[in-house]
């Protein structure tokens, strides 16, 4: 242009494409998955699941902190997207973000009928997801299976996936999985016959599974 005129902006290189976040961490943590299950003695036995579908997943029996390493080794190597209920303080100072980097879901046990709400809202938003729930609600044994696992999978139409941890056969991974018909005593008859021979990590802590429901009287 003439002497003096306006000067063309410089040209700037378009960015170079890059992998995007998702795949990114996804690739991570099937690498980390594959390195784990390589050094580990646990091995992984799954019957075949469908990612895309959204279900509820069971994780029993749950006896012991190591419960977790395995639940997050069996979803980083098979791409399951996972979510799973926390105590809302465990969510509290530095370690909230990590907790929900790694799936979790804060729960407020003052008002647990939010729960519900929360997950199907996001499952209306689109999101594809497991939800973990260790019905046994604790480490240490005890007479009954919490029913929360039941009513949040009947309520927000999830199916049911079996996951599992057995220490006799050095075997973790998932089973089947089911639809709950409402018929509660029916469905955990199926729900106990594919846990008959689990023992979880530390057997004396396990809970059979049976909810207090089935001995209400009628």
């Amino acid at each position: 242009g003439a002497p003096g005129g306006p000067r063309a902006p410089p040209r700037v290189s378009p960015p170079r494409p890059r992998a995007p976040t998702l795949y990114r961490d996804v690739v991570i943590r099937r690498a980390l998955a594959r390195a784990f299950w390589a050094t580990s003695r646990w091995r992984l036995r799954s019957q075949p699941y469908d990612t895309s579908r959204p279900t509820l997943l069971v994780g029993a029996p749950h006896t012991s902190n190591w419960d977790f390493v395995l639940m997050l080794a069996i979803a980083w190597s098979t791409g399951i997207h996972v979510r799973w209920l926390g105590k809302h303080t465990l969510f509290a100072g530095p370690a909230g973000p990590v907790m929900r980097a790694l799936g979790g879901i804060p729960v407020d046990r003052r008002d647990p009928s939010r729960v519900v709400a929360d997950v199907v809202g996001r499952l209306q938003a689109g999101e594809v997801f497991s939800l973990v729930v260790t019905p046994e609600g604790t480490r240490g044994a005890g007479s009954y299976w919490k029913s929360g696992f039941y009513r949040i999978a009947r309520e927000a139409h999830l199916p049911v996936t079996l996951g599992y941890v057995d220490r006799t056969t050095m075997t973790t991974g998932l089973g089947p999985t089911i639809d709950l018909t409402g018929d509660v005593r029916a469905d955990m008859d199926v729900v106990r016959a594919f846990y008959a021979d689990k023992s979880g990590l530390r057997p004396a802590l396990r809970t059979e599974p049976r909810l207090r429901e089935e001995d209400a009287p009628a």
